[in-house]
């Protein structure tokens, strides 16, 4: 499988250790990162060198996800996206590829275990509201270098809950003191790949579910997967998907 993988940031560079550890311990060559692209040749490649790959797989910027994405439609390339703070545009897209029969999936989280963290909150969040006694609020924590806030992963999961949550209405990045808003604490810390932690709290007990990422390998990992998984197919996909989980 032939990969692109357009950012070459801290997030390519562990997509690609993953792929060349996961090729040494299979025996053979199963990833072969053919592309690598970044601000300093993005401009000087043609469709028809992208063209050459199986799929792509895109960590750069809110600014520029939405070109790349285009740019991979347009070659006819299966597109897998982890960039976040974009996704106004989100079903715009989807509704392109799907219509267009391009091959797009987008997820704010790739790491398994976040995916699991996602199905036990929409899972808990439908539980918990019959129980009007507890409140709830989030805090997520990442590395000082996270441009977007809160989390794509946290606004995801805040998503899910409002969805779920009837005495919820929306939410805020900050604390607040309103009862049908949801708090997302951001704290940004150094070195910190990212903690994500949803709280039940009344005057008898709390309830926590969290995640605590202790590097990236697990999101490199879960593109690549998400990556060989979008091969053969065509539409707008998530990890959902990949992993078979219920999307109501």
């Amino acid at each position: 499988m032939k990969i692109a993988l357009i950012g070459y940031g801290k997030m390519g560079k562990a997509i690609e250790a993953a792929a060349l550890a996961k090729n040494q311990k299979l025996g053979k060559t199963l990833y072969e990162i053919a592309l690598k692209i970044d601000i300093d040749n993005r401009d000087t490649l043609t469709l028809e060198e992208l063209a050459q790959v199986d799929v792509a797989i895109e960590f750069t910027s809110p600014s520029t996800a939405i070109r790349n994405i285009n740019w991979c439609f347009e070659a006819g390339v299966p597109i897998v996206v982890g960039t976040t703070g974009w996704t106004e545009k989100l079903e715009e897209i989807r509704q392109y590829a799907t219509t267009n029969h391009k091959s797009f999936l987008f997820a704010p989280n790739y790491s398994i275990g976040v995916n699991i963290f996602f199905e036990m909150n929409r899972r808990l969040a439908s539980i918990m509201n019959q129980y009007e006694d507890y409140d709830i609020d989030m805090l997520e924590v990442h590395h000082t270098e996270k441009k977007d806030s809160p989390s794509g992963t946290a606004l995801h999961a805040a998503l899910d809950i409002l969805k779920r949550m009837g005495r919820k209405s929306d939410w805020v990045n900050q604390a607040t003191d309103e009862k049908d808003i949801l708090p997302i604490i951001s704290e940004r810390v150094p070195n910190v790949p990212g903690t994500h932690v949803v709280r039940y709290f009344s005057e008898i007990d709390d309830i926590e579910l969290k995640h605590t990422a202790h590097n990236r390998k697990g999101f490199a990992l879960g593109a690549l997967l998400a990556a060989e998984w979008l091969l053969d197919k065509k539409g707008a996909y998530s990890m959902e998907d990949v992993l078979g989980f219920n999307k109501d």
